[in-house]
């Protein structure tokens, strides 16, 4: 999800070429920012106006995310997961880890995998360990992940928590942008995503560990430096997760695991870095401002 750009395409021991502005932003920008106002509204409102509303979000991407991702499996690669057993499995650990914490979470994963595995039976032997391998997979990183910004809201500081991990997010994305576009020299990972830089990382860095700072003094009432720490790893993870849907992608020879969003490509496509960070953004904010 982060967009920090290089202005390098080829090896890392070339140098950097200049690129103009608009080669460097890539997308349909107009269409992409109308887009990303759309989604953060929803977001915006389902956590404002009613706190527990936003379960609903989740289990909409959840279910769209799956979707996707199962889509390009298939496209790329010929993999057939069971999506249906993955979509209802989704949906049991997004809601059951509301009134069961962890271990509604920990149950609906099991069963799911479980399920998993003897629905692929079906089939024969045939690539069953390839197939099996993809549907948890598929399990894990969108469902489950998922479900950790379940854990986040229901608690009574829930409202804070998402708006911490979401903002740290969006800081690290629009951060890295700014500075990757304007000062992207050097890239960090030219094989796997060749417009991301190290410039854009300490962009977003900074943009990042500023809302932490912010977010946990003012909306969790935990000290600043702790914000600060929490916004550091919060950009790591969404950096990192980033980088793992762009291998993916290469590894599946897609360039977008949908199309569903004008300017962005596939809900996956935006859900790329916040998957794994809200796992992250659980775990640290369970340590650094305890419920």
């Amino acid at each position: 999800m982060t967009t920090s750009a290089t202005a390098s395409d080829g090896p890392s021991s070339a140098p950097a070429p200049r690129m103009s502005c608009s080669a460097r932003l890539g997308r349909n920008l107009v269409a992409a920012i109308a887009v990303g106002v759309g989604l953060g509204a929803v977001v915006l409102a389902s956590l404002l106006i009613v706190r527990h509303a936003f379960l609903g979000v989740l289990a909409v991407a959840a279910a769209v995310g799956t979707w996707e991702l199962a889509s390009a499996l298939r496209r790329g690669a010929g993999i057939v997961v069971p999506l249906p057993v993955l979509l209802l499995g989704g949906q049991a650990m997004v809601w059951l880890a509301w009134p069961y914490g962890l271990r509604g979470l920990a149950a609906s994963f099991a069963v799911t995998a479980l399920a998993c595995l003897l629905w692929r039976m079906r089939v024969g032997t045939a690539h069953y360990v390839r197939d099996v391998s993809a549907s948890l997979f598929t399990a894990a990183y969108v469902p489950l992940f998922c479900s950790f910004a379940t854990l986040m809201v229901v608690v009574e500081d829930g409202l804070g928590r998402v708006l911490t991990f979401l903002l740290c997010v969006f800081a690290s994305d629009i951060g890295g942008y700014a500075a990757g576009v304007t000062a992207g020299r050097h890239p960090m990972a030219p094989t796997i995503s060749p417009r991301k830089s190290w410039e854009g990382f300490a962009g977003s860095q900074a943009a990042g560990m500023l809302t932490g700072a912010l977010c946990v003094a003012f909306l969790l009432g935990g000290p600043w430096w702790a914000g600060a720490l929490t916004g550091a790893l919060l950009v790591i993870s969404a950096t990192l997760g980033d980088l793992v849907e762009s291998m993916v992608k290469r590894d599946l020879g897609i360039k977008d695991m949908g199309t569903l969003l004008p300017g962005h490509g596939g809900l996956m496509d935006r859900l790329d870095s916040l998957l794994p960070t809200a796992v992250v953004a659980w775990l640290v904010l369970s340590l650094v401002v305890p419920v």
